[in-house]
């Protein structure tokens, strides 16, 4: 990811006068925080950002530059976000394995009685709308969850996962498109003409 903006919010950041941005919060240049979105305490979000309408960003949750979080994105503490994150309307990165509102004693639960987990999302994947991953796992760079998909597995490099819980059941190339097979048996992008080899279960560029 590129060098975190300073605490607070850059000069030419734009932050709807409904959002709660916390002072403590970084707000990256040219960044956009939309309607009724909030911002937690010591969360960073990195340059040319765009923050939907409604849309939850957690205390300490780390996210690079040109990433877009659509309406009501809810992204839960200590998630990471890297360059170029797609994160769809309503999608949700939990963070509690084991959840709970009250202990076995019947008392309510606090901080102290929980351990917190991410979801790390890597460089340009996409998570579809209404789409969740449930903590911990991690999206692999230029991934593709589709909508409504249940993840709770790591997801490889390019890979296209569907369904409850998701599957793969193909490759993608950073434009996102499904890639064809080749006769030769490397996969090709029908938009960019990139190639790839799959190669242990991944796919890298060929």
């Amino acid at each position: 990811m590129g060098t975190p903006p300073e605490q607070g919010v850059a000069a030419d950041a734009v932050v709807a006068a409904s959002a709660d941005v916390d002072e403590r919060a970084s707000i990256g240049a040219g960044t956009r925080v939309w309607h009724l979105a909030q911002v937690r305490e010591d969360a960073v979000v990195g340059a040319g950002c765009n923050v939907g309408r409604g849309a939850y960003v957690g205390p300490g949750v780390r996210i690079g530059e040109n990433c877009k979080l659509q309406n009501h994105a809810l992204v839960y503490e200590p998630a990471v976000l890297e360059d170029g994150v797609f994160v769809g309307p309503a999608a949700v990165l939990t963070n509690d394995e084991y959840p709970r509102a009250v202990n076995p004693d019947g008392s309510l639960k606090d901080a102290s009685d929980w351990h917190a987990v991410g979801v790390t999302v890597r460089e340009g994947a996409a998570l579809g709308a209404r789409s969740v991953c449930v903590a911990p796992v991690t999206v692999g760079r230029w991934a593709l969850v589709a909508a409504g998909a249940v993840v709770v597995t790591d997801v490889p490099d390019h890979a296209l996962v569907v369904g409850v819980p998701a599957r793969r059941v193909g490759w993608v190339g950073r434009a996102g498109r499904p890639l064809t097979r080749e006769d030769d048996g490397t996969w090709r992008c029908p938009a960019t003409g990139e190639g790839y080899v799959e190669s242990d279960g991944g796919l890298r560029p060929a």
